[in-house]
């Protein structure tokens, strides 16, 4: 199946971009970095033994891209109440390699693909906290992120690709998350585990059933600002390294269509196993965007009794002095909805469950 994705893939870019010989160098890198990768992950079994120790009650936050979920992640990291992921350690996931890599990510940042990152968004650089997701697109050429930036542009749909409910690869991405999760946790000097996943909106029951005592933060944002915004992120991406606002008008709108749905499904699923009870609720946090930008100390409040730490006075104090620039905060990243082809009667039809259970 790798292998099929690697074709699908090469034809997509070729025919749709016209790249032929770029993506075969880089399918040569890749080939060489996880070599290199897995000769490291080896020795970290030998070197490294306190990887072999489980994980202890990881948080995660999951939600749509653009609901809040990069500024929640970095906060919770930036002070220390948990560790995650940097960019770069999610392309060397190995104790051993990123010892001998670090000295190198000035070099590295010059080549990295986070440089075609709208920094209107949110800044993005190798040494930058990101979503876990990203590994798995590293690792296994898999997952939602294959599917956002690359398989939409296939002649056929092929979203049951990336499907839990249909292509379930659960077992293997949180034995994935779960090894990465451990070796971060080390290289960072870390005890517990905050990560980011929002493909976990489709299938939080299995990740669940996999690690019991996770805390998980859903983020939840009003439709109308959530879904173009996260149109928005992924066509700048995709526009400033192959030029997409240059593309066919009907390939631009093909592409544009399948990732609303995708977006928008990524929504129902989650109030789906929530309204069904599917989902453990004690261990779900519900967090509304707009209760994040408008009361952050009272949000702060609930999520540290949530997760089970002890507030402290310096921590009381980043939390006042956060939640001022919240209530100021202005973002840069613009969008409108014409731009997609979609109306606000529209994206309120296909997320009316989500307007009634979350946000009325």
């Amino acid at each position: 199946m790798a292998l099929k994705r690697i074709a699908r893939v090469y034809l997509i870019l070729g025919r749709t971009f016209n790249a032929w010989f770029s993506p075969v160098i880089t399918g040569l890198m890749v080939l060489l970095l996880r070599i290199i990768v897995g000769v490291g992950r080896v020795l970290d079994h030998i070197i490294f033994w306190s990887i072999r120790k489980p994980l202890k009650d990881p948080i995660i936050i999951v939600g749509n891209p653009r609901s809040g979920t990069t500024f929640l992640h970095r906060f919770l990291i930036n002070e220390k109440i948990g560790t995650g992921s940097e960019l770069w350690q999610m392309l060397y996931p190995s104790v051993t390699v990123q010892k001998c890599i670090r000295p190198f990510l000035p070099f590295l940042e010059k080549i990295s693909p986070a440089r075609h990152h709208s920094t209107a968004a949110h800044k993005t650089s190798l040494t930058s906290i990101e979503t876990d997701d990203v590994s798995l697109l590293f690792r296994y050429l898999d997952g939602f992120f294959l599917y956002g930036f690359f398989l939409t542009f296939d002649e056929e749909d092929l979203f049951h690709w990336v499907d839990p409910n249909i292509t379930d690869r659960s077992s293997r991405d949180f034995s994935w998350f779960e090894s990465m999760w451990k070796r971060n946790i080390l290289t960072n000097k870390g005890d517990r585990y905050i990560g980011k996943l929002f493909s976990l909106s489709s299938n939080l029951p299995a990740f669940q059933e996999r690690f019991p005592s996770a805390k998980v933060l859903y983020m939840v944002r009003d439709p109308l600002k959530v879904i173009p915004s996260g149109l928005s992120l992924v066509t700048g991406v995709l526009d400033k390294r192959f030029n997409f606002w240059a593309l066919d008008e009907n390939l631009q709108m093909r592409f544009i269509d399948r990732l609303y749905n995708a977006l928008v499904e990524l929504l129902n699923r989650f109030h789906h196993d929530w309204v069904n009870n599917n989902i453990n609720k004690e261990n779900v946090l519900v967090v509304r965007f707009d209760f994040m930008m408008d009361d952050f100390e009272a949000l702060m409040d609930q999520i540290i009794n949530f997760i089970g730490i002890e507030k402290k006075d310096s921590l009381t104090q980043v939390i006042q002095q956060t939640a001022e620039s919240q209530r100021n905060y202005k973002s840069d990243h613009k969008y409108d909805l014409e731009k997609f082809g979609l109306s606000e009667e529209k994206i309120k039809n296909d997320c009316r469950s989500i307007y009634k259970t979350f946000l009325s």
